[in-house]
């Protein structure tokens, strides 16, 4: 399953919110299992399922935000919501300016904030967390949510070479 996680970043959330499966102890899977036994364990065709996997990965897609089209846009609405969800000494360590650091003051001001259609961007590390935190505010009901792709770390590369990089060992 390393493999389809790899290929389908968001691929456990949509396996678990279609079929219930890796989502807790009792649906889990293994990163050595291949989606064919997956399926098998669970009665599932892995076609449909591969096909399920892509239309997912797809929609994801359209959530991603490029960080110079983020740079580009912030130029315009310097309103503009960006939300870091990274932990708290990441976020000192460095952070893009206007952002604020994910907590439940913050949460509940977005979420009684009034407009579910103002823009909210969240940041991750490299990308990899911040579709589940879509997943979450747009459950919720919120409709402009967009997330950065390859997070803060692409922000660095491409945007801001003057940002510190760094990697969680």
């Amino acid at each position: 399953m390393s493999a389809v996680l790899e290929q389908f970043p968001g691929a456990q959330r949509a396996l678990f919110r279609r079929y219930h499966i890796g989502g807790c102890s009792s649906c889990a899977f293994r990163p050595d299992e291949t989606l064919a036994q997956v399926c098998a364990r669970s009665g599932l065709d892995p076609a449909e399922v591969l096909a399920h996997l892509q239309s997912s990965h797809e929609e994801d897609a359209k959530v991603w935000i490029e960080p110079k089209e983020l740079a580009e846009w912030r130029k315009q609405d310097p309103h503009l919501r960006l939300v870091d969800i990274r932990s708290r000494e990441e976020f000192e360590a460095v952070h893009i300016e206007g952002s604020v650091l994910l907590s439940q003051d913050v949460m509940r001001q977005i979420m009684s904030d009034g407009s579910n259609t103002r823009p909210l961007v969240i940041i991750d590390h490299q990308g990899r967390q911040a579709l589940d935190a879509a997943a979450y505010f747009t459950g919720h009901g919120l409709q402009n949510v967009r997330c950065l792709r390859g997070g803060i770390d692409a922000w660095a590369r491409e945007v801001d070479p003057s940002m510190r990089r760094y990697r969680i060992a």
